[in-house]
Formats: structure tokens, C-alpha cells, sequence
């Protein structure tokens, strides 16, 4: 199988440096047809590329081809290259049925082309009909397989419940019910050791084993670190799929946010590790992952606001004031004397916008200001 990611490398990064020959008035690039072409020619000469799976490498051009029509469309970057020990995997496609059985009740067992009988953690259902799956390999070594269904979506309660969901750094996610839920992270101890292992890894010579050694021991604890946020925001996506019936989110643009401060060689940036924390501490609560799992498991029910002016707006009344969030979780009006957690706050406000957007043919909900435009602070001069 590592063979195959190799293989998965080689076919991918030839297609890359096909197009990184092409130039306007040039011939265009090879399609994938053509590439499929040039892979059987290059099968029968190398026999190396002919040892592996011709489904594995005719999926890796597959991918590649789907990824130049994601950065055409402006949703993804250009494809680059692959270096071994990142992103590897394989895709296998046509499995038929009696290629995939279980074992027990935890252990169960996939046919890999030209490699046998491969077994796996039985760890959720797999329906039946199942037509391809990936196998993938992280930093740390551990294999994962995958199989390619579609779940059903998980039904609301039928209540017709709306809830508002503020993203944060200190705070992982606000409720407007009140709530504060923190994603898992490593704990003290870990961050000791990992800090450690940083400065470890800084004295090592490169290339040598200990370096490696010291590489594998990070590469863990950053696989736990993402295991438990991963674990988090899959239990967090459920719950709040189950319980109500529109989830409101702030429609942020989280690439844009977490981009580098530190500019050019001319223009050099300010602040910029005070930026990158930021961005660490960004992608360390998951605010992407969150509201995605959101919208695969609640279809049609996650709900994206304006994120302008939700922490500074109280709540209540509906006033708009810079001062009034005295500290990072301490929220007061000056208007009129509301106080609260600031992240719960925000998170009624976003419910409130949400509110708005679902019954804006039937009026405000009740008991809600039906005036939600920002209004001037009285207590500004």
C-alpha cells in the first residue's frame, strides 16, 4: 500500500508538471482521456508503474483533473505537488460486494487489488451497496479507510427551535441558549512536552535519526490534538442538529481571516505574530469544520448572518456601542443596563438576525424588538 501512494505521487505530480509547461498559444494540456492514454503507454515501459493497481493511478489522474476544475471554478488553489508523508492515499473504485465482509462485531476486512485481504476497526455502519473507498495513511503512520456513502440527514425536532452559534477563540462556541462549549485540546502536561519536542527538534541535525525520532513524537500529539477536535465537533454537529430546528452561524470568511500578516520583503507586515496566534487559535477551535458538519447533517436548516456589528449590539434594545464590551467575556450596555457573558451575547443577536430571515414574510417573532438596525449610542457625545 505504500507503494501505491508512491505510484499516487508519481502520476500526480507529472500531470502538475504537464500543466506547468502549458502557456497561452501554446497546444492545450492533455485532458484526462489523454492522460489515461499516457498512462498505459507509460505502464508498459516502466515496470515499476506496472507492478501497482492501473484503478489506483487512473483514480489519482481523476483527482487531479477534479482538482484543475475546482481552482478554474475559484473554489479551491491550484494543485501542487505531493511529497511523501503528507496527504497519502489511494482511491478504488468497482468493488463489488463480495469484496468488503465482517469479521466480528469490531473487525472487519476490504480486498485492496493486488494486495489481498487488508483488515480494519468496524468502528460505524456500512450500508450495503457499496461502490468505492479510500485508504489513507497520516503523519503518525496510522492507515484509515473510508467508504464512499451519502448518511441521511438528521431530523430536526420539529419544534421549530432556532439557535444562534458564536465562533471564538477563548470560546470555542456560544450558545444563545446560554451555553459555552470549549473543543478538546492538549492539555498541560502535552503542551509541556510539545513544547519540548519543539526546541528538541530545533538543536537536531537535519537528516539525522534523532531529528526523525523528534518529528514522530510531534507528529502524535498533533494527530491526538486533531483526533479530539475532530471527536468534538462531530458530538457538538449532532447535538445541535437534534435539538433545533435552524442553527444560525456568522457568515465568516475564515480563509481570508486566518491569511499571514507578515507581507512582503518591501512592504513588510505589522503585528505578525500577534496575527498568527490569532490564526492558531482560529484553526485550533474548528470554526470551519463546525459549521460544514453542520450543513451535511442539518441540510437546508443552517442559517448564515452578516457578522457585522454582532458583538458590539446589545441584545435587548438593539444599541450599538464599541464600549460596551468591557472585556473579553464581560458584556454591558450603556443604554440600558443589559449585562451578560459578551459571546452569549453575540450569539443572541445572531439568532435574532436568523429569526428575522426565516419569518420575514410573517413578521418578528414575539416578544423580540422588531427594530434590529444599528442605532446611535445615546451616551457618545
Amino acid at each position: 500500500m505504500l507503494e501505491y501512494c508512491a505510484h499516487v505521487r508519481f502520476v500526480w505530480n507529472l500531470a502538475v508538471e504537464q500543466h506547468a509547461h502549458w502557456r497561452p498559444g501554446r497546444k492545450s494540456v492533455p485532458g484526462l482521456t489523454e492522460q489515461c492514454r499516457q498512462l498505459t503507454e507509460a505502464r508498459a515501459v516502466n515496470p515499476w508503474l506496472a507492478a501497482g493497481s492501473v484503478i489506483v493511478q487512473q483514480q489519482a489522474l481523476k483527482d487531479f483533473s477534479q482538482a484543475m476544475a475546482n481552482f478554474f471554478g475559484r473554489t479551491h488553489r491550484r494543485p501542487t505537488w505531493r511529497r511523501r508523508g503528507r496527504a497519502e492515499g489511494f482511491r478504488i473504485v468497482a468493488v463489488k460486494p463480495g469484496d468488503l465482509r465482517r469479521v466480528s462485531r469490531k473487525v472487519g476486512e476490504v480486498r485492496v487489488p493486488k494486495v489481498g485481504w487488508v483488515r480494519f476497526r468496524w468502528s460505524r455502519a456500512v450500508a450495503d451497496g457499496v461502490k468505492s473507498y479510500r485508504v489513507t495513511r497520516d503523519r503518525v503512520g496510522r492507515w484509515h479507510v473510508a467508504f464512499a456513502l451519502v448518511p441521511d440527514a438528521i431530523a430536526g425536532p420539529g419544534t421549530g427551535a432556532v439557535v444562534g452559534v458564536d465562533r471564538g477563540v477563548v470560546v470555542s462556541a456560544a450558545l444563545s441558549t446560554g451555553e459555552l462549549l470549549n473543543a478538546s485540546m492538549l492539555r498541560g502536561p502535552e503542551k509541556a512536552r510539545l513544547l519540548r519536542l519543539q526546541r528538541r527538534l530545533a538543536r537536531a541535525q537535519r537528516g539525522s535519526n534523532r531529528r526523525g525520532k523528534v518529528k514522530t513524537a510531534i507528529a502524535r500529539l498533533k494527530a491526538r490534538e486533531t483526533d479530539r477536535r475532530k471527536d468534538w465537533v462531530e458530538k457538538t454537529s449532532t447535538r445541535l442538529a437534534r435539538e433545533f430546528d435552524v442553527v444560525a452561524v456568522e457568515n465568516l470568511k475564515i480563509s481570508n481571516m486566518t491569511r499571514s500578516a507578515k507581507g512582503t520583503r518591501e512592504t513588510p507586515g505589522r503585528g505578525v505574530r500577534q496575527k498568527a496566534g490569532l490564526n492558531r487559535g482560529i484553526l485550533a477551535n474548528g470554526w470551519g469544520r463546525l459549521v460544514t458538519r453542520l450543513e451535511q447533517k442539518a441540510p437546508g436548516r443552517v442559517v448564515k448572518v452578516d457578522p457585522r456589528f454582532t458583538s458590539q449590539r446589545c441584545s435587548a434594545c438593539g444599541v450599538v456601542d464599541r464600549e460596551a464590551r468591557e472585556s473579553q467575556a464581560a458584556f454591558r450596555c450603556r443604554s440600558c443596563g443589559f449585562a451578560c457573558n459578551a459571546d452569549v451575547n453575540a450569539a443572541l443577536n445572531i439568532r435574532l438576525a436568523a429569526g428575522h430571515a426565516v419569518t420575514a414574510r410573517g413578521g418578528p417573532p414575539s416578544g423580540e424588538p422588531a427594530n434590529r438596525e444599528p442605532q446611535r449610542d445615546p451616551l457618545a457625545g
